[in-house]
């Protein structure tokens, strides 16, 4: 990557003089000094002839300086790792799905598996067994070597900064920048404080890092299309966007530059009338197969090992089809069911749409609407999920001595919850969110009561079976509509408001969609002490079920994370506040005897970056109205470099900032990571083309001012040491880091 190579727009023909062109070949200095032909100036004549050493270093400066980086950065994500010994932030949640790992239990989480298996991958070189809870505060066990797991995450965000240095390379900065934007990298105080504890975040800055540099080197490559290292970088390309995606789903912002950059690409090379047609389909297949399938490829794989692992029962089964589940080793779901429903029977009845949880009730009753019963869905294993089925009223009641009365498809038949005795029952009454749909109650009890708590089975299809006059357990999928009413029981994606402790709201749909699965119910466990048990755990579920159900639960309950109105939430922060480093974030409680972290950014990379931006959008105003006006001042080598160096990283920022502006969850101030370091790249960018004079006519001055620039950056790193190393003792001893009231560093 040493190796300065020419960079630009292909497909579209190069002319010099024409500067709407952006696709010109670009003139620049083995330090990435953009430079016209007739104003490039022979430092090395107006200098003293360097010693051999020094000589020396400047050939190896591609070896030598990202070492050096790294050790540093080594040295800032692991000092003191081990210094507080109690369950930090969100290693609550982390290090116990690493636990889930260990002792192989399938559980339940809005975050892809890549992640969350590394960490379960450092519990297990660390010898440790899973055993652990991990709750928030509590302190680390002496077996637990928490120590090695937090060594193993800072790796990720070590390796950061050298991915930085060559990043800035590729993207044609002078030497001076490179070590600026290294430098920012390496003394973000935030970066380096999230680096060290069992969370997720250096795994996905990490990511996120090799997409951009493997980006950026293959856009250096475009005149090398289709060599060895045009196809390396590109394949590299698409396994960087299928990890980054698999730690989070952030990564898809990431994802989106890559694309833009390849649709431009792509249109630039479609309006070649010179570039054959088949040269034309090579690069699309190419791109299609790099950047495509590869990269849903890593993210499939990474939901296959994570089934593979996760063989036993654990907490989140419920998220899951019920086949899914009753292959799980230790189930309680289809073990010792009978195969076949009656009169009588108690079943749980799972929604079959993605994510669905459990038909459920409880005796808290609507606030508005009928006050009845509530109805939801929910997805733990409860008692208020159990139902009894029995025949609708227009038949005798149900005798557990009569003979065996199954029901099938058309059936007509009641619902009636086991713990309060309740009808399952809907009624011309709006639902109380989805409000074109009908309310569903529980109602009366197995006398009281009318022809409202009648439901039609409708079967749909069954795993083992094209009989369809009886329901199965686990295999058979139907639906149940109203009788009088003609609508559909539906669980969807809404969940109620408080008052409905957030359970996904139950409704009475009146369109009739056969093909809407959350129309779609099975029975998921079933007792009847007059049937034999079946064996249900014969009938696999398919992967790519799983994989389509998993994602879609996991993007419904990352839906529901929003702010609750009824409580406060001190460490959630707005998008506003994130760039001028307005807020900071306690890691743990802040008492006297608890080793203290505070997440909070190096504030000349914040504010630097931020104003880069602004710098930024005014620098392309101005040049596009100059260009306007017909002013060439600009070589299309400079165009070039401004819209690869500048423009791309700006729209990353864009792409990874704007999506938490819309965003309705609840968010804090490390949602803002992976577009700091967009940012960041912005800030060299800008700097490396204010400072270009004075590289062409004085370098004295040009490095007294990075100087100037990298003693704030470090300064202000070790001033802030104590947020990221840990405050020991009394917090108001830190109180000359609070320059702010927001900053909540001391009480």
């Amino acid at each position: 990557m040493a190796v300065d190579q020419e960079g630009q727009a292909t497909g579209i023909a190069q002319d010099g003089h024409n500067l709407r062109r952006r696709n010109v070949p670009n003139h620049s200095t083995s330090n990435g000094n953009i430079t016209g032909a007739s104003q490039e100036v022979d430092i090395k004549k107006s200098q003293k002839p360097n010693t051999s050493i020094l000589k020396t270093l400047d050939e190896w400066e591609f070896l030598i300086a990202p070492l050096l980086f790294t050790l540093v950065s080594f040295f800032t994500r692991m000092y003191k790792i081990g210094l507080s010994n109690i369950v930090t932030w969100d290693e609550a949640h982390f290090g116990k799905f690493g636990s889930h790992y260990l002792k192989r239990e399938f559980y339940f989480d809005v975050h892809p598996p890549l992640g969350k298996m590394l960490v379960g991958l450092s519990g297990y070189m660390a010898g440790y067994n899973g055993s652990f809870e991990f709750k928030s505060g509590e302190t680390y066990p002496e077996e637990l070597n928490y120590t090695f797991m937090r060594l193993f995450n800072s790796t990720f965000g070590a390796l950061c900064v050298p991915v930085a240095y060559f990043t800035a390379r590729e993207l044609n900065f002078r030497r001076s920048t490179v070590w600026l934007v290294t430098l920012m990298v390496l003394c973000e105080n935030s970066y380096a404080t999230i680096s060290r504890f069992i969370l997720l975040d250096s795994m996905l800055l990490f990511f996120t890092f090799t997409t951009v540099l493997c980006w950026s080197r293959f856009h250096r490559l475009q005149k090398e299309s289709f060599s060895p290292e045009w196809f390396l970088w590109l394949f590299l390309s698409g396994i960087s966007i299928g990890c980054v995606t698999s730690v989070k789903w952030v990564g898809l912002f990431c994802t989106a530059l890559v694309g833009l950059y390849t649709a431009e690409d792509l249109w630039n090379k479609f309006g070649d009338l010179r570039m054959p047609k088949t040269t034309l389909a090579s690069h699309l297949v190419a791109r299609v197969v790099g950047l495509i399938v590869i990269p849903l490829l890593v993210y499939m794989f990474s939901f296959w090992v994570h089934f593979q692992v996760l063989e036993n029962s654990g907490p989140g089964d419920a998220q899951m089809s019920s086949l899914f589940q009753a292959n799980l080793r230790g189930t309680e779901v289809g073990k010792d069911s009978p195969l076949e429903v009656a009169h009588g029977s108690r079943a749980t009845i799972k929604n079959m749409g993605y994510g669905g949880g459990l038909l459920h009730s409880h005796v808290q009753t609507y606030p508005e609407g009928s006050q009845q019963q509530q109805v939801t869905c929910y997805h733990h294993k409860d008692a208020n999920n159990d139902w009894f089925f029995y025949p609708n009223r227009n038949e005798p009641l149900y005798d557990p001595e009569a003979p065996l009365v199954y029901p099938g498809d058309k059936s007509v038949i009641r619902l009636i919850h086991s713990q309060t005795g309740r009808n399952l029952h809907s009624h011309a009454v709006s639902a109380p969110i989805t409000k074109g749909d009908y309310e569903v109650s529980s109602y009366g009890n197995t006398t009281v009561g009318d022809e409202k708590d009648h439901w039609t089975v409708e079967v749909v299809s069954d795993a083992a079976s094209r009989d369809r006059t009886k329901l199965r357990t686990l295999t058979t999928a139907f639906r149940l509509r109203h009788t009088s009413l003609g609508c559909y029981l539906r669980a969807g994606t809404v969940n109620l408001p408080q008052w409905g402790f957030k359970q996904i709201e139950v409704t009475c749909v009146k369109a009739n969609n056969p093909r809407d699965v959350y129309t779609h119910w099975n029975v998921e466990a079933h007792w009847n002490e007059r049937l034999p048990a079946g064996d249900p755990g014969s009938y696999k579920s398919p992967f790519f079920r799983d994989f389509i159900h998993l994602n879609v639960a996991m993007m419904t309950s990352n839906n529901a994370l929003v702010p609750d109105p009824d409580k406060q939430d001190d460490l959630a922060s707005h998008f506003w506040q994130w760039p001028i480093l307005h807020v900071g974030l306690r890691m743990c409680g802040w008492d006297d005897k608890i080793v203290k972290y505070f997440l909070l950014g190096n504030p000349a990379v914040y504010w630097g970056s931020t104003l880069s931006l602004v710098v930024f959008a005014g620098m392309l105003v101005w040049y596009l109205i100059r260009w306007q006006r017909g002013y060439d001042e600009l070589k299309p080598a400079e165009i070039d470099y401004i819209h690869y160096g500048g423009l791309y990283p700006v729209a990353g920022w864009f792409l990874h900032y704007l999506p938490f502006v819309a965003m309705a969850r609840v968010t804090y101030v490390h949602h803002y990571y992976p577009a700091l370091y967009f940012a960041i790249l912005t800030s060299g960018f800008v700097i490396d083309w204010v400072t270009r004079p004075l590289a062409r006519k004085d370098r004295r001055t040009e490095w007294a001012v990075y100087g100037v620039l990298y003693g704030v950056v470090v300064g202000l790193f070790v001033l802030f040491r104590a947020i990221v190393f840990g405050m020991e003792g009394r917090n108001q001893q830190w109180s000359h880091l609070k320059w702010f009231d927001r900053w909540r560093i001391t009480d």
